[in-house]
């Protein structure tokens, strides 16, 4: 299509214009220099601080200042079209949301908040439109497998989100107001701060909308979203340390049929000790909870899940070797109106992680195994070496293996029947099921400037035993849906990722190319966009900012036998800032400027042309 030759076209361009970007940052910037702007600190990567490029991964941080200018009413909206990220949604403002990372599904996408993983038990996946982004400082995305660090489902990478940490002194408040189109509103508040060595930060947020119809000639489908924060802890004289976070959402969205009652949260204690000068031990005991009840014009229903973890990590330092040794154990409940044969799980797990620097070579290996009652015995790893070429490029390449756990859904799911236009359709889940298993190599280069980075990569997945709800007929007008292991997936793509900070200028830019292939059938993995491209650019103004995002997707297939085609879409976002005073500024974003009606999934529409106006105090 036009939207896609349009895109490739502005890569081809863009890549060219970052030849002589590149050739002016090495000629003006010393070595001392390099590494510095757009070189951030990540941890999600290698569970140890380390920078974008001394990862070994494809890495995306999302900081503070993003978050800011772009003021978004959604997780998702930061995530769509980031380097090798898709987004998926029933709608808009709290509907059913799904992220693929490098085409894999959203059960393979693995989300965690400040260490603590949340899922749901039952759907396997992180119900991301709960999640209130006025609550997050950062996020990092890291791309690729990382089932040898966290264990199940980080088959197609990792997202993490960072609540807002203490600041020096204070306490520092901060308030913002706002409101927009849709009848929505906003009120956040929160203050942080630190003494001594205790260091604290509390917020709170509620987000409320009339919203826009999800189906075409619909009704406005609601959604409301209460969120608080709590974080507080204590630094000793010997270095211990010792802390607490608990993030709660709770609200309801109206859905087809119906709505939904819902909360999400995380919460955990930690202690740190340093053990010798050389080694540290931490051990973090969290629970985290997705709970959603649904009443529905044929029927109530409960989903109620939660994991109670203890993990212990183990950071031992020789010179600038690092070794990571650790524990875990976690346990599922599910609490259910249906009737399923089993409702708690444990697994137990170990893992060894080796950081070794013989520079200009880097080797990063990692293990992992996992015992689980329901599934067996996992076994994953990771390998990944790092060249330096020079003080600015870094070669890498690496392999690694991950597993995707079967759901409560997908094992235990009650025999259900329910009858629509003289067809019968049965659910049942497949207790035979194995764990999905894949393996994955990526081959990629870095450039690191002062001003500018850009990052190549090249990967493939490979995906056995993927767990499919398969459809048959066992007698006329009956169709029963049960879960088996018998699709294989292969998954090619490329990933470009650029950025830079000329003078008043913030530019960030990402196109992905992706080939998800069922290979049983050759056809297109369904709901993933072959071709992505996202550009964003920001401009210092004094007192005032002005950006914008453009976002391009092409077309889609919504079912496995790819007959039914959802058309590509360009999104326009823009957005304005003003510092009107000391502390006190005012900020407008239009999102979907142009009103594009686009649809991700088949017969739900996302909302048009959404403005939203608001007053902020202090750091919000």
């Amino acid at each position: 299509m036009n939207t896609t030759r349009n895109a490739s076209r502005g890569l081809a361009a863009f890549g060219l214009a970052l030849l002589p970007l590149a050739v002016h940052a090495q000629a003006a910037t010393g070595d001392d220099d390099t590494r510095v702007d757009l070189n951030p600190l990540v941890v999600t990567a290698t569970l140890a601080p380390r920078t974008a490029d001394e990862t070994l991964a494809a890495v995306t941080l999302l900081d503070e200042a993003t978050l800011r200018r772009q003021d978004p009413t959604s997780v998702t909206d930061l995530f769509r079209g980031q380097p090798g990220v898709d987004v998926n949604t029933n709608g808009s403002f709290g509907k059913q949301s799904s992220v693929f990372i490098r085409g894999v599904d959203n059960e393979g996408s693995l989300l965690m908040i400040d260490g603590i993983r949340l899922r749901s038990a039952t759907a396997g996946g992180a119900a991301w439109q709960f999640l209130d982004p006025r609550m997050f400082e950062r996020a990092e995305i890291v791309r690729g497998p990382r089932g040898s660090l966290y264990g199940a489902d980080a088959v197609g990478g990792v997202v993490q989100l960072f609540t807002h940490q203490a600041e020096e002194g204070g306490p520092h408040p901060r308030v913002a107001v706002g409101g927009g189109n849709f009848d929505s509103r906003r009120l956040s508040a929160g203050f942080s701060g630190s003494e001594g060595g205790t260091r604290y930060s509390f917020a709170g947020s509620h987000f409320a909308t009339d919203g826009a119809p999800i189906r075409r000639g619909g009704e406005d489908k609601g959604f409301d979203n209460t969120s608080a924060l709590a974080r507080l802890s204590h630094t000793f004289d010997g270095g211990a340390e010792v802390g607490v976070l608990a993030l709660r959402a709770r609200g309801n969205t109206e859905i087809d049929n119906g709505d939904t009652d819902f909360v999400q949260q995380v919460a955990g204690v930690y202690g740190e000790l340093p053990v010798t000068e050389n080694w540290r031990s931490r051990l973090t005991l969290s629970e985290s909870r997705d709970e959603q009840e649904s009443q529905l014009s044929f029927g109530d229903s409960t989903f109620d899940t939660r994991q109670r973890t203890a993990r212990w990590e183990n950071t031992l330092g020789f010179g600038p070797h690092e070794v990571i040794l650790g524990a875990e154990f976690s346990r599922d409940d599910v609490t259910t109106t249906a009737d399923y044969a089993e409702e708690s799980r444990d697994n137990t797990a170990v893992f060894a992680q080796g950081l070794l620097d013989f520079h200009p070579i880097t080797l990063q290996a990692s293990l992992r195994h996992d015992d689980n009652e329901a599934f067996g015995d996992e076994l994953t790893g990771n390998l990944a070496l790092g060249y330096a070429l020079d003080d600015r490029h870094t070669l890498r390449g690496s392999i690694g293996t991950a597993f995707r756990a079967p759901t409560f859904n997908d094992l235990y799911y009650p025999y259900e029947e329910s009858t629509f236009f003289g067809t019968t359709y049965v659910f049942e889940g497949n207790q035979e099921l194995e764990a999905e298993t894949s393996t994955s190599y990526e081959l990629g280069v870095r450039g690191q400037y002062r001003p500018l980075y850009w990052d190549l990569a090249v990967f493939q997945t490979d995906i056995d035993d993927l767990i499919d709800w398969a459809s048959d007929s066992p007698a006329p007008s009956v169709v029963r849906y049960r879960p088996t292991n018998v699709n294989e997936a292969r998954i090619r793509g490329a990933e470009l990722a650029a950025g830079a900070e000329l003078g008043d200028w913030t530019l960030q830019a990402a196109l992905t190319y992706l080939d998800p292939e069922d290979r049983d059938t050759g056809n297109d993995l369904p709901r993933r966009a072959t071709r992505s491209l996202r550009l964003d650019l920001d401009r210092e103004l004094g007192d005032w900012s002005l950006g914008g995002s453009w976002i391009v997707q092409n077309h889609r297939y919504d079912d496995v036998a790819n007959e039914e085609r959802l058309g590509g879409f360009g999104l326009l976002n823009l957005r304005a800032g003003w510092a009107f005073a000391p502390h006190w500024s005012a900020r407008l974003t239009v999102d979907n400027a142009l009103d594009k009606e686009y649809e991700t999934a088949r017969d739900y529409i996302n909302a048009g042309r959404a403005a939203f106006l608001s007053v902020h105090f202090g750091a919000l």
